[in-house]
């Protein structure tokens, strides 16, 4: 069974997978993770297409994950050289240091709040982009890139340039992932096709079917179904 909860992070998630048949599309969504599973600790990066997670999960997994832009401040390494990539986390930082990590992680009955320290202590070191929040926290409410980047006062090479840091990718393949996000929560709540791509901001019908299959690789009915 799949929980989450809020984490004391700004904008970050704790979730948990129990033991059981796993498996479920994960949609595109801008964030990156910090997962303890199968006893040690991984990255996962940004996604630019949906994928299936893997089948039976025998041992619990949990994750924390985080708001769009705050991983690489987290991780030391710019969220481009992470993309549609799970990665160990020794591969990153020394060895030594997390196996202690993960077996802290094992060994704790709150393992999502191990997660959330070993976070917080990076951060008290590198703060994220705050321009770049700010530009996801725009695109969140469904402004434009080009009025995000007019209202920070950035040019938009400065902001490409920046995004590909902080995101993996530009600022309008965000703007899509983050639309498809609030998309799919309204369809999934019961709310007509027509009257999502309204709400969301798509031209039309047509143009939110388009944007199902291309980032989430099936059609709406599929999805939602799934």
């Amino acid at each position: 069974m799949y929980t989450e909860r809020p984490s004391r992070l700004s904008g970050a998630v704790v979730w948990s997978q129990t033991p059981g048949p796993g498996g479920g599309r994960v949609l595109p969504d801008g964030c990156m993770d910090l997962i303890w599973m199968d006893g040690r600790l991984v990255i996962a990066g940004p996604n630019t297409y949906a994928f299936v997670a893997g089948g039976p999960v025998e041992i619990g997994t949990t994750g924390l994950r985080f708001a769009p832009g705050a991983g690489p401040a987290v991780f030391g390494v710019p969220a481009s050289e992470l993309i549609d990539q799970l990665v160990p986390l020794d591969a990153l930082w020394p060895e030594a240091a997390v196996r202690r990590m993960a077996q802290r992680v094992g060994e704790s009955p709150a393992r999502g709040g191990v997660l959330e320290a070993l976070a917080a202590g990076r951060l008290r070191e590198s703060a994220p982009d705050p321009v770049c929040l700010a530009v996801a926290a725009d695109l969140r409410r469904g402004r434009s890139v080009a009025a995000a980047a007019q209202e920070i006062g950035i040019s938009d090479r400065q902001l490409h340039r920046r995004s590909l840091a902080a995101f993996g990718y530009g600022p309008k393949m965000l703007a899509r992932v983050l639309r498809l996000q609030q998309a799919v929560g309204l369809a999934r709540r019961g709310v007509p096709s027509a009257t999502v791509a309204a709400m969301a901001g798509y031209s039309d019908q047509p143009h939110f079917a388009r944007e199902v299959r291309a980032l989430a690789g099936v059609p709406l009915g599929v999805l939602l179904g799934e």
